[in-house]
């Protein structure tokens, strides 16, 4: 059993209690930080926590608590982290890890000096659909990864806090990106060294001093490719999409919207659809459970029972650092209009890896590129006469 501390009573704090509350039907957050005495109280009251400060410390180093979830702004992050290793408690924190790669390398290495237990809460990782879709690339349905995708679009977050960019770190692609590079990275390989990053972004709607909409492509050392869309100005709700393609497949994900659950109203009835809904009247897209559909059931389940048995979760800081990292280099791209180095302090995955995995070969003659059956009944291969380079049509007898 986890008796955890919550630090934050915000949207996402109260999203994560409800899901610690849920998903092992026995694990507890029995204290609460929050920054104003009255949010403190009030989450204390509504999730049934009998310990209650706004002392950061006094909550963290509480006797009862056993682990730490860091629910607060970006800002906030790096400070908790570090009385986290102090008082040598478990930490996990809500994404992105850091504001900037350095400050999550900093919470990286404090916690391993510490020797504690640390987790990186990036939800969408832990979707159903993603974990089956992750499952079956990794068991080669898809063959060699070639590119993944991830796209998340919104009309903006809830708290005022997102929308300054000294206490975010950034607009939409930290907030959202830090998301999608990491999905993309469950695909294409965690231990697969991102080389380079080329990104377009820009403050198209929002009067804000962070970018609202952003694009970018991540170059990977073995010659695959993420990819992703990311957008604070996006209108109809919240868009959660993955694409991935291999040599010998590909996966389509929708998250959130136009997933089967549909249904129409005039509004008369309740306010609330899903996450993001911005009507709650016309044709919707209700979900039916959000908190499982967005994977915290699963990623709290992954955390816990780590812990408990003494090996890392499925996200960890590394890879909280890992995708800082790369969108830096975005950032950086952004500005420069060129395609921008991936700067790792620390690489612990493979090196040295081929961008050329070979070509499938049909003979000893012939590279395959090709089979089809055309409009007309024909049965044919296009190949590649491996001496010459020309390319061949063969018709096959059926």
């Amino acid at each position: 059993m986890q008796k955890v501390a919550m630090l934050g009573s915000g949207f996402i704090g109260r999203f994560y209690a409800k899901a610690i509350h849920n998903q092992r039907s026995r694990d507890r957050v029995v204290a609460i930080y929050a920054r104003r005495e009255e949010s403190a109280k009030k989450f204390a009251d509504d999730y049934g926590c009998p310990i209650w400060s706004t002392d950061m410390e006094t909550v963290i180093a509480h006797p009862e608590v056993t682990m730490v979830c860091i629910a607060l702004p970006n800002n906030l992050h790096e400070s908790a982290v570090h009385l986290c290793a102090k008082h040598r408690k478990s930490v996990i924190c809500t994404k992105p890890l850091g504001r900037n790669s350095e400050e999550a390398y900093r919470m990286l290495k404090a916690v391993e000096e510490a020797g504690i237990f640390a987790g990186y809460l990036e939800d969408l990782c832990y979707t159903p659909k993603n974990l089956k879709a992750v499952e079956m690339a990794r068991n080669g349905s898809l063959g060699r990864i070639l590119w993944a995708k991830s796209r998340e679009t919104h009309p903006g977050p809830h708290s005022d806090w997102f929308w300054d960019k000294e206490q975010a770190g950034g607009g939409c692609m930290l907030d959202l990106g830090c998301h999608c590079v990491e999905i993309g990275r469950n695909y294409i390989g965690k231990d697969i060294k991102p080389i380079r990053a080329f990104c377009w972004a820009a403050t198209q709607v929002k009067p804000i001093d962070a970018e609202d909409h952003g694009i970018a492509l991540i170059e990977y050392e073995n010659g695959a490719i993420g990819q992703f869309e990311t957008s604070w100005s996006f209108r109809g709700g919240m868009d959660l999409r993955d694409e991935v393609m291999g040599t010998e497949g590909t996966i389509w994900l929708n998250n959130f919207l136009r997933t089967g659950f549909e249904a129409f109203t005039t509004g008369k009835g309740g306010d609330y659809i899903a996450e993001k809904s911005e009507t709650n009247s016309g044709w919707l897209f209700p979900v039916g459970d959000e908190v499982n559909e967005l994977g915290y059931n699963h990623m709290f389940t992954d955390m816990f029972s780590a812990a408990e048995e003494g090996r890392e979760p499925a996200e960890t800081f590394y890879d909280g650092y890992i995708v800082n990292a790369i969108l830096d280099a975005c950032y950086r791209s952004a500005e420069s209009g060129k395609w921008e180095p991936v700067e790792l302090k620390e690489w612990r995955g493979r090196t040295g890896l081929s961008k050329f995995s070979g070509y499938q070969e049909y003979d000893a003659d012939h590279y395959f590129i090709k089979e089809e059956v055309t409009h007309d009944g024909r049965h044919k291969l296009i190949l590649k006469d491996k001496k010459s380079g020309k390319f061949v049509e063969k018709d096959i007898k059926g």
